[in-house]
């Protein structure tokens, strides 16, 4: 049977919304908040039509593995992912099995940390101009999708409204506070060590990611999604190549479809066409599957 795509859970919850992402929807439970994740797609800046069946359920389902792998490292602020918990809530709890998340309320840290272990995408565009990536001088003579000798910690401000603001270190001290900045860049380069071998041993290459981080009782903590195709640049280690765009692991099958039709880019697109929804929820389920050996059921 095929999948039920979710577009929201505003009709399937008994609670506040308190804020409505591109993706997650979050509501407040009292001493803690509900993270329901759909299967909304954007690209370009504009969530598009329809909703991908599945995406949804791998984004939450691959946050849980993650948090749960690397909770020794950093603690995260689940509490749980059993919809059969809420109770009536959730009015139909199978529609929302999968994709739920109740989390601890924490202070979000307002600094999207990036770590890149290629030179790529905004970092290969920064590079070409300037030799750098957020004020990082890297050497010269570096291709498209170079690896490099050591990964590199580039965060942004985080904007709610329009694109996050690529900024230096000494930019983000100023922001937060050199000893949360050095904590924030510490334990966001170890995690990405981490998933980043995990992926190696499995034939994919972790290009670069981005994690939130919250202070709950003045504590750190890593919250929000972790390690998603949507948060990261997964490439497949058989598509390696320098100097083009590599297909990455992830809604590539939307922007490729989008950049090749006659579409102006600023005004809503057209829905898209059910061959390039189904490869979408192909490349989702597949991620899925290579990073836990488990097929989705």
């Amino acid at each position: 049977m095929a999948a039920t795509a979710i577009s929201t859970a505003v009709d399937l919850i008994d609670l506040p919304l308190i804020y409505k992402g591109k993706v997650r929807e979050l509501y407040d439970l009292g001493e803690h908040y509900l993270i329901v994740v759909t299967d909304r797609i954007s690209a370009f800046d504009y969530i598009l039509d329809p909703a991908v069946p599945d995406k949804g359920n791998v984004l939450n389902r691959l946050s849980a593995f993650w948090f749960e792998r690397t909770k020794d490292i950093m603690e995260n602020h689940v509490v749980h992912t059993d919809v059969d918990l809420l109770g009536d809530v959730v009015k139909d709890k199978e529609l929302l099995r999968n994709r739920i998340m109740v989390t601890r309320k924490a202070e979000r840290i307002d600094i999207e940390c990036v770590v890149r272990g290629y030179v790529t995408g905004g970092g290969w565009r920064q590079y070409e101009t300037t030799g750098e990536v957020n004020g990082i001088k890297l050497p010269e003579g570096l291709r498209k999708n170079s690896k490099l000798e050591a990964p590199i910690f580039t965060p942004a401000a985080k904007n709610d409204v329009g694109h996050d603001e690529d900024i230096s270190f000494e930019k983000m001290t100023e922001l937060v506070g050199r000893e949360l900045a050095e904590q924030l860049r510490d334990r966001t380069l170890e995690l990405y060590a981490y998933v980043r071998d995990y992926c190696e041993e499995r034939d994919i290459l972790l290009a670069d990611c981005k994690l939130e981080f919250g202070l709950l009782d003045g504590k750190l903590i890593v919250i929000d999604e972790m390690f998603t195709p949507d948060a990261s640049r997964f490439w497949a280690k058989e598509n390696y190549v320098l100097d083009i765009d590599i297909d990455s692991m992830d809604k590539e099958p939307v922007r490729t479809y989008l950049a090749n039709s006659d579409w102006d880019m600023n005004s809503a697109p057209e829905p898209l066409p059910p061959l390039v929804v189904q490869e979408t929820t192909n490349r989702y389920r597949e991620i899925y599957r290579r990073l836990t050996g488990e097929e989705l059921n």
